[in-house]
């Protein structure tokens, strides 16, 4: 397994979670990009059919969740925070703490085009392995995982959330600064599955790039990007 780090163990991982893997080939799937994997049957041997299961594991620890947690809340205001805590973003942002993006298994032209840092690929992941905690050690494992994870986001799950661009041209505004430029530095991939290097510049700060799967997408990462390096984003920001 190619690993970011050298303390980017299956073993770090797993103290990091509070999980260990009975089967280890489970850890490993979860972690393995289509990219990682020759022949035909690279999709099946990546972690794409363990995001399938993961997603719906996901919704429906969530789900409970909220309804024990919000004992008065109407079934709109449940489903308003449920798709905020299982969208893709989210998702991200669990990558982030379980810091998967040093252990996710690449191909070399998708590590090169910075697929550690590829939200979409970090929310898929996050997916894929609470499916192999689930199928390891079934749904109260999961439900151990992904509880203490989200716990804490529960409160502000449905306050409406302000966009990175936005947030970042709000903050420029404010300030008196010109509205930030985005500047495309290069695509790559087929049309069907392009990936999108874009930069955010703003007066008197370094220059921030990210990568996505669309343009809208890769401007979102790197404004965020800019946001954390101000200091002023947080994963429930507005």
């Amino acid at each position: 397994m190619k690993r970011g780090g050298g303390s980017a163990t299956p073993e770090a991982l797993e103290a990091l979670i509070g999980y260990r893997f009975a089967d280890k080939e489970l850890l490993a799937l979860a972690l393995t990009h289509v990219s990682a994997v020759a022949g035909a049957r690279s999709r099946v041997n990546s972690y794409q059919r363990l995001e399938f299961l993961g997603d719906r594991v996901l919704g429906l620890i969530i789900a409970a969740l909220l309804y024990r947690e919000f004992p008065a809340a109407q079934e709109g205001d449940l489903s308003k925070r449920l798709t905020e805590l299982v969208r893709r973003e989210s998702c991200a942002e669990l990558a982030e703490t379980w810091r998967l993006g040093d252990h996710i298994r690449l191909g070399a032209g998708e590590a090169q085009s910075g697929g550690r840092h590829n939200r979409a690929i970090l929310g898929d992941v996050a997916e894929a392995l609470i499916g192999a905690v689930f199928l390891d050690g079934g749904y109260e494992a999961a439900n151990t995982l992904v509880v203490g994870a989200v716990k804490g986001r529960l409160r502000v799950s449905a306050r409406p959330r302000i966009d990175p661009k936005t947030a970042l041209q709000e903050w420029a505004q404010a300030r008196g600064l010109a509205t930030p430029s985005y500047a495309i530095l290069a695509r790559e991939g087929p049309d069907h599955s392009p990936l999108f290097r874009i930069s955010v510049s703003v007066e008197g700060q370094k220059v921030k790039e990210a990568v996505g799967p669309s343009k809208r997408v890769a401007e979102q990462a790197a404004a965020e990007a800019m946001l954390r390096e101000l200091g002023v984003w947080q994963a429930s920001a507005a």
